[in-house]
């Protein structure tokens, strides 16, 4: 079917069919028909100051929402702006949709010298999705936009990057703005949820590892610990799927003694929804001496690094249900409360000088942010020991750039989760150098009004490279550049900024600025001397 939008035009009304309300992106002369749709849409669209940012707020957005974030591009230097944000949300299993625009079918591949031309557009972008595609007619987008949100539904969650050539943008729409029919999960095996029953029906120390799969299947989760009798550790993809004051939960984290002690001990241990990567545990690897089961919805992750010795392909949800009704009547020795406490009770990182400060400003922290509160933290040290440390009681609550690693994350991805939940508490915790990477995007905080905490933790340079760089005799490089006054910097684009100083001031000013109508930079100096 014709109809008399261009394919540019539809693309925007089709992804809005498939449940899309918010894209973020800087308009160019390249991708002046994808905004002429969104003019013809209820869209939101939100303007960031950066590609990159655009990246980030869409990953933010995503992990709150529980729906895919949808950024538009430009070609070329719109798509590599926004390449390391997209390479984080590849990393932490995070769904991103990328629609940009590409050099006309009879330019790609030659070089020309055509504005924001890259020879391969698609190469920059391959080896940090889950699939991308140029659309060569019009008739090819709605499949290629499917295919996407089937990835997202029932796959491993990754972006993915559809370009469309400007001559294909510019074509006649060939297509209706229809959401197409959507594939559920795979549903597991019979025989591996029997093969896995069997086991846990055996073992004595059962331990479970649960990890980002499972934000979508706390209560399932929660029934097979319970049902199991079985300690749980979360990883910090995870944090909050079950609360930190669960009698079976033993913690938040997979870096702590006590959480690797638990895993030793084990006589089965069950990982759902973890890849259980080095960026989990930061260790070499895990002491799994038992017997190893997994599950997941990606068939590499089943074997990778740790064999299993049963492999249960696909939904987490589907497959603890269908585990728990299977230990159901089975006799189980009591439940491990104590030694569970105990664990969690323990010291889980050395209580350092450094950390004590951490320490005091997240417990200021956790009394100010209610329940439902999302924390989005940049790689800083607070944030690094907030990890271990700081407790939630909701999924989706800690959002950290853990594979990736990319400094800039949490200001971008913060505004995004805000706008993905509204109607959560969102903050932002960053460190001065992190910070700027991204400080730009404080403007459409501003001019979005969004109610948002800002911690912006400084210890004058990059503290956690500089403390290395100490402790391994190397001399202090490029570490310890000259900061702007941050407090001056914000209200030069019209946010709230102070510094608090006293810990009760700054629990203070984290309720004020919830309450605010915009952004406001709370400072605190890692050498403020009301710190311990």
């Amino acid at each position: 079917m014709t109809t008399n939008r261009t394919c540019g035009e539809a693309l925007a009304a089709l992804i809005e069919a498939h449940g899309v309300d918010t894209v973020f992106g800087i308009p160019g002369v390249h991708t002046l028909e994808l905004y002429k749709g969104i003019a013809a849409t209820g869209l939101r669209h939100v303007l960031p100051r950066h590609e990159q940012g655009a990246g980030f707020m869409a990953d933010g957005y995503a992990r709150a929402s529980g729906r895919p974030g949808v950024c538009f591009l430009i070609t070329g230097p719109g798509v590599t702006n926004a390449a390391t944000a997209i390479g984080q949300a590849y990393s932490d299993s995070v769904p991103i949709l990328v629609l940009s625009s590409v050099n006309a079918t009879r330019d790609l591949g030659m070089g020309r010298g055509r504005l924001h031309e890259i020879t391969s557009q698609e190469a920059v972008t391959r080896p940090l999705t889950a699939f991308n595609a140029t659309a060569f007619g019009a008739d090819e987008v709605p499949g290629l936009v499917a295919r996407a949100f089937a990835t997202f539904r029932a796959q491993r969650p990754r972006p993915v990057h559809i370009a469309l050539p400007l001559d294909v943008m510019r074509m006649p729409a060939s297509f209706e703005a229809r959401a197409a029919a959507i594939a559920a999960p795979p549903v597991p095996d019979n025989e591996a949820i029997a093969a896995a029953a069997a086991r846990l029906a055996k073992a004595t120390r059962p331990v479970i590892v649960a990890g980002g799969g499972t934000i979508d299947c706390a209560s399932e989760l929660a029934a097979f610990v319970e049902a199991l009798a079985a300690p749980v550790l979360l990883t910090n993809a995870a944090k909050g799927v079950i609360p930190r004051d669960h009698p079976l939960c033993a913690g938040g984290t997979l870096t702590t003694a006590p959480a690797q002690a638990m895993i030793a001990a084990a006589d089965v241990v069950v990982a759902v929804g973890t890849e259980l990567s080095e960026t989990d545990s930061w260790v070499e690897r895990l002491p799994i001496a038992g017997s190893l089961i997994r599950i997941d919805i990606d068939p590499a992750s089943l074997q990778r690094d740790y064999p299993a010795e049963v492999a249960i392909l696909g939904d987490a949800g589907h497959a603890l249900a269908a585990l728990t009704v299977a230990l159901a009547g089975a006799t189980r020795s009591a439940p491990p409360h104590e030694a569970v406490a105990a664990a969690r009770a323990a010291p889980g990182i050395e209580p350092s000088p450094l950390r004590r400060k951490h320490i005091a400003v997240l417990d200021a922290l956790r009394a100010a942010l209610p329940d439902d509160g999302i924390v989005v933290s940049d790689m800083t040290q607070i944030a690094y020991t907030g990890g271990a440390y700081f407790p939630c009681a909701r999924p989706r609550s800690w959002f950290h750039p853990s594979g990736f690693g990319t400094l800039g994350y949490a200001l971008p991805a913060a505004i995004g989760a805000k706008l993905g939940a509204p109607e959560r508490p969102v903050v932002c915790v960053a460190g001065d150098g992190g910070f700027l990477f991204t400080v730009e995007e404080i403007g459409v905080a501003v001019e979005l009004g969004l109610p948002m905490p800002i911690l912006l933790w400084n210890n004058d340079g990059l503290g956690q490279i500089r403390d290395d760089m100490i402790a391994k005799g190397i001399p202090e490089i490029g570490v310890s550049p000259r900061n702007p006054d941050y407090l001056a910097l914000a209200r030069a684009f019209g946010a709230r900024a102070t510094r608090p100083d006293s810990l009760a001031a700054f629990g203070q000013a984290i309720t004020e600025a919830l309450a605010a109508d915009g952004p406001t930079l709370i400072e605190m100096r890692q050498d403020a001397p009301f710190l311990p």
